[in-house]
């Protein structure tokens, strides 16, 4: 038989545990204090433990009544968390967010799959362009929200949703990294990680030469997994079949790129604060 823990009663205990007594904890739950007690002994008849010890001076948990004082404040917090959202008035609409098509496999089905579920009647329109493209877009008011990724934080009306290291990538069932001048697949001339990938080898003293430049990860990904280049992309999106090549190998180091978020100044509205706040809340879950 399954045994029902009610809110009403995990409530009054955590009353008792945080003030240490029962009369304080009588009026915090409006209750009198014969209730409250009445309301302890159930609780403990359900669970066929003790949960105070009790003398004339001192009111202390014991060791059970401090194990259940950890799932009673989780159960309480879930409950306000539920009710609260099952009564927030519904939003209903449309919100639009740009990113680069490069991170819409990598990031967009999670986060779109989570503001579904807690938004299921507003419309999400994406545009996938370039990180400079989206900007401008968000310039003219194009766009309520845009994910880009920068080689600096530090850009004006932005967010930092997360740094994230680029790295040298190789296919594992070839060895083009191992030639002379080195291949080398790159974004276009606009990319800063073009500029980064070119100035680090220079540095290091490494001969290369441009094999084949495209505009979309999936280009670049084509070049590298076929074994005909390697390529300088951001950590996260490194795709099956393709590896990363370490400092051990001969390859320097690259900086790292920012995930920013947007917005359009003048999208002051709930929609957008929801989905913004989703974003945010999904990038600080991955914690990568």
């Amino acid at each position: 038989m399954i045994t029902n823990l009610p809110t009403e009663l995990l409530r009054t205990f955590v009353a008792i545990a945080d003030s240490g007594n029962f009369s304080l904890a009588a009026e915090q739950v409006n209750r009198t204090q014969s209730a409250v007690s009445m309301q302890i002994k159930r609780l403990e008849e359900l669970i066929d433990k003790s949960l105070f010890i009790r003398d004339s001076r001192n009111l202390k948990l014991t060791a059970d009544g401090l194990v259940l004082l950890g799932y009673a404040r989780r159960i309480l917090k879930l409950n306000e968390e539920a009710v609260s959202m099952l009564k927030r008035p519904e939003l209903s609409g449309w919100v639009s967010i740009g990113l680069p098509d490069d991170y819409v496999t990598r990031f967009l089905p999670e986060i779109l799959a989570g503001f579904s579920r807690n938004c299921p009647r507003i419309q999400v329109e994406v545009t996938c362009e370039p990180s400079h493209q989206l900007i401008k877009r968000i310039q003219r008011l194009e766009l309520d929200l845009a994910i880009t990724t920068s080689p600096t934080a530090d850009v004006e009306n932005t967010l930092l949703l997360q740094s994230d290291p680029m790295v040298w990538v190789t296919s594992e069932q070839h060895l083009q990294h191992e030639e002379k001048p080195l291949p080398l697949a790159l974004f276009p001339d606009e990319c800063y990680s073009r500029r980064w990938a070119i100035k680090a080898l220079e540095k290091a003293d490494i001969d290369y030469r441009i094999a084949y430049t495209s505009a979309t990860l999936m280009g670049l990904k084509a070049a590298v997994s076929a074994g005909l280049a390697v390529a300088a992309i951001s950590r996260s999106i490194i795709p099956p079949g393709i590896r990363e090549l370490s400092v051990e190998e001969g390859f320097p180091l690259l900086p790292s790129a920012s995930f920013l978020l947007h917005r359009n100044p003048e999208a002051e509205h709930t929609i957008v604060d929801s989905l913004a706040e989703h974003i945010c809340d999904a990038f600080s879950a991955r914690g990568d």
